[in-house]
Order: structure tokens, then sequence, then C-alpha cells
């Protein structure tokens, strides 16, 4: 009776280990969790172990008696007289079955980009290991896909090689098939003067590339803003959700032009309404030039104010030197173009202009004491005031004196008085004299002192091809014309005269109007 428990008992286990065959996946019982592993009910009377090492993540402590689950037989016999069972390779030869039926459809399978590798990333779908190439990370070729480690993505198979464990996945191809669907929808809904959403895929110096679904758009930096902008990205980032006015579309060649600054009426519009001629306003200094500088009155709409604007008496100052960008300023405006697009500003009106002042302060004749501010070889500059400059020239410095230089006579910053002799405020221009602080001597005494036929003496003072000028007396002087003089026809005037040379002459002639006087040395000796 024993003996025959024993040949039946023996005789299913033998029933038993003919069911089981190595490398075939059979559903198990959970017996017994153990820190080292967990013992599997695979069949009557027949017991499995897994070992932590082939159990699935976290499985550990998940798992509990009783509980249903897959297992792969490696070996029947272990050294323990267990069967020697994964939980891993159970999921692995699922898994390949899912991979190969997937890649046979076509179909896609979700995977985790686990980390890098050389030509591209590896990729963990279900516990089997794939490879991602570089060139089918992305629609567009990327120089650093980290941000994509650790992220679950849709994967198509492209190649699958289950004897060599080998799997070539391309994340490319699905959102390129995704993007073309996306790109026919959007295609029939896009209309010229429409707006539109879309996100900002790419920048460049001359505009932004934006993603309207499946189809890119130019929105170029002329159409983002009314006001002026150097660079896009000081309008926008990369991933900002914006909305665009559909300027232009070809549905042919699939090309669209975007516009920003369109969603609302260009402020040159009503900019003659907004700010009339004659007005005050507040504007910002957005850019300096030499020339001068101009002020944003609002997004879009800027004035200039020439140099010349600027102040009533420095005329020729640097703006860059008194305004920097973002100074806000207050001016006047001079003129509004809206055709033009041109608006002109002034400063300086908004002080009384200091010449129409002048114009009711000073008179011709008047005597006035100013500073010499600076000199020229022509004349002198006298400060009369803030503003006001005279000018001294140098015929008008004396009735008889040659003056060669100002500076003969005159030092910067000393204090003169002076005649006005004319006003000319709209050309803001005043002429004063020194020599009118006296009467001309050319209409009193010279006349009287100098009479034809007398005899003077003086000292050569210039040596000419047409004669000999001789002083008189201090700043009086006369012309012995060449033909007054005898002389060899050979004898040159430099070889008989030099300057200083004393000289005795007649008066033949007096001109007060022309302010000069003929000698003669004939008959006369040196």
């Amino acid at each position: 009776m024993e003996q025959q428990q024993f040949n039946d008992l023996e005789k299913l286990y033998a029933d038993t280990f003919r069911r089981l065959k190595e490398r075939a996946i059979v559903k198990g019982s959970v017996l017994q969790v153990k820190p080292e592993g967990i013992i599997v009910d695979v069949g009557t009377k027949c017991e499995g172990f897994i070992p932590l090492s082939e159990l699935l993540e976290n499985e550990l402590t998940c798992l509990k008696p009783g509980d249903d689950i897959e297992v792969f037989i490696e070996n029947l016999h272990d050294a323990n007289g267990f069967v020697k069972l994964s939980r891993q390779k159970a999921e692995g030869v699922k898994t390949w079955d899912l991979l190969e039926g997937a890649f046979n459809k076509g179909l896609p399978v979700n995977g985790k980009i686990t980390g890098k590798v050389k030509g591209g990333m590896t990729v963990s779908i279900g516990g089997v290991s794939a490879f991602l190439p570089g060139s089918h990370i992305d629609i567009k070729a990327t120089r650093n896909a980290d941000h994509l480690i650790g992220k679950n993505c849709a994967f198509k198979i492209l190649n699958i090689n289950h004897k060599g464990s080998n799997i070539i996945v391309s994340r490319r191809a699905l959102l390129e098939e995704e993007r073309s669907k996306l790109r026919e929808q959007t295609l029939c809904t896009l209309k010229e003067g429409s707006v539109v959403k879309g996100v900002v895929k790419n920048l460049t110096d001359y505009g932004a590339f934006i993603d309207l679904g499946g189809i890119d758009g130019l929105l170029h930096i002329s159409d983002m803003s009314w006001g002026r902008i150097s660079h896009p990205g000081e309008l926008f980032s990369i991933g900002d959700s914006v909305e665009v006015v559909i300027l232009s579309f070809n549905p042919e060649a699939g090309k669209v032009t975007l516009g920003y600054k369109q969603k609302r009426p260009d402020p040159w519009n009503s900019v003659e309404e907004q700010y009339p001629v004659g007005g005050k306003i507040m504007g910002k200094v957005i850019t300096t030039t030499d020339y001068g500088i101009f002020v944003e009155l609002e997004e879009g709409v800027e004035g200039l104010i020439h140099v010349s604007e600027i102040d009533w008496v420095e005329k020729s100052l640097k703006p860059s030197k008194y305004f920097s960008i973002g100074d806000k300023v207050e001016a006047v405006i001079l003129r509004v173009s809206k055709e033009e697009k041109k608006i002109s500003l002034s400063i300086r009106q908004l002080k009384p202009n200091p010449w129409e002042i002048a114009k009711n302060k000073y008179a011709v004749g008047q005597r006035i004491t100013g500073k010499i501010k600076n000199l020229a070889d022509f004349g002198a500059f006298i400060a009369l005031e803030e503003g006001i400059d005279a000018l001294l020239h140098i015929s008008d410095i004396s009735w008889v004196k040659r003056i060669k230089h100002p500076s003969d006579v005159l030092k910067k910053g000393q204090q003169v008085e002076v005649v006005i002799r004319s006003i000319e405020p709209e050309k803001e221009r005043i002429s004063v004299g020194l020599k009118d602080l006296t009467p001309d001597p050319w209409l009193h005494e010279i006349p009287g002192k100098y009479r034809a036929g007398d005899a003077v003496s003086g000292k050569v003072v210039n040596v000419v091809d047409f004669g000999v000028f001789v002083e008189l007396e201090d700043g009086v002087e006369g012309l012995v014309h060449i033909s007054e003089i005898e002389k060899n026809q050979n004898e040159r005037l430099e070889d008989s005269f030099r300057t200083g040379d004393e000289v005795t002459a007649r008066v033949i002639n007096v001109n007060p109007a022309e302010r000069k006087i003929d000698l003669s040395m004939k008959t006369m000796i040196g």
C-alpha cells in the first residue's frame, strides 16, 4: 500500500515536470515572500524560486502569498531542488512579442529615454533596451538632448532583431507624422487677416518663427512693434505663446507671413490730433546722434529734437554729453507730418528767445560794455549777456590803424566798451564798433591837417609793386604811386626803399570818402 502511494506521488511529480519546460512562461502562485526572493507554486507540488535579482522593480514589497504571477522557467532543477524562475525574463519575453507585433503592424510603442550613448540615446521599453539614433531624436537635429533623459515618449520601431537583441527606434518619425496631420488641419483654417495663436519656435536677427500647429510662420522684426526694436529677443522668448495676425498665406508653398503690431491700429494715423503743433509733451530719449536726439512719445511714435532746437545759447553742442537713453525730457511740438511719420520738437522753445528780448533792449548807436569771449582772424566776439554775442569786426576796431590781428590790441576776457552799429535779431547778429567811441578823423581832422601841396615826412611801412606806403602819423598812411617816384627804368622799388626808411613827400590829393592820401616824391629827395 505504502509502495503504491509512493509510486503515485512519484508519477505525479514526473507528470508535473513533463508539463514544465525550460525557457517557457507559466503562471504561478506566490507561496512565500522572503528578503532574498519569492517562492512560487508553478504546478502541483512543484515549487520554484525567484531570486531578488530576477524580480521586477519594487516587486518584493508589492507581492504577497496567494498572488498570481507569470514567471519564466530558467532551470527545472537548481542546487536547492527548486525550479529556478525569473520575473524579468518573463516580462522581457512578453515585451519582445509585443515589440515584434508592433513592428509588423507599424504601431507605436511607449518607452523611457534612459541615457546617452555614442551616436544617440538608450530607451527602455518594458525592460527591453532599444537604441535611439541621434538623427531620430527630434524633427530638427539637436546638439543637446539631456533634457529628454527620464522622459516617457512614444516611438516607432525602425528595426528589430530578436536574435541579436537589437532594436532601433525613432521618436522623430512619430513627431513628423503628428506634425503632418496637424499641418493639414491648420492649412484648412488659415486665412489672411485672421488672428491665430502660436508658439515661438526660433529667434533670429531678422525675426521669429512661430509654430502655428504643424506649419511655421515668419514674424519679421519690422512687423513686431510700431516702435523701434533692435532684436526680436526684446519682445519674445522661445516657447512663448503669442497671438499673431495672418498677413499673407500661400497654401501651395506653405509660406505664412505674420504680424504682431497689426493687432492694434498704427499710432501715426492719429498723431495730428494727439500731438497738435505748439503743444507741450513729455517723452523718453531713445537715441542720441550728432544732429539731435530722438524722443519716444508713445510706443511707435517718436520725434526729433534737432541739435539747433536744444538751446538758444549753445549752437554746436554734442547731444550725448547732455542726454542719455532713458532720460525724460519736455519739449514743444514744432511740426507734425503723418505722411512722413515725422515730428519735430524743441526744448529751447520752452524758454524765451533771448534775441527777441535783445530786439527791444538794444538800439543802434547805444554804448554797451561786454567781455571778449573769443578772438578770430576777422574780429572779436563780445558776450553782452547770456545767449547774446556781438561781433567786433577787425575793420571796426580803429578808424586809422592798420591792425593785422585783433589780438594786437585786445585780449580774451577783457571788458570793453563798444557802440552798437547794427542789430539783426532774425539772423541773431549784432555788430559793434570800438572806433565809434571817437569821431572819425577822416571826416574832421585829416582833411584840414593834410592839404594838396603840403610837404610831409614819414616812415616806409610797406613796399609793393605799384608803390610805397608811408605812415605819416599813428594810423594815417599815404601812398606814393610808382608813377610819382623818380627812378631809373630798370631800378626796382625794393632796391630803393626798405621798411622803416624815413622819406619826404608832397601831398597831391586827400580823399576822405576812400580814406586815401596820395603822395608824390618827384622833385623830392627821400
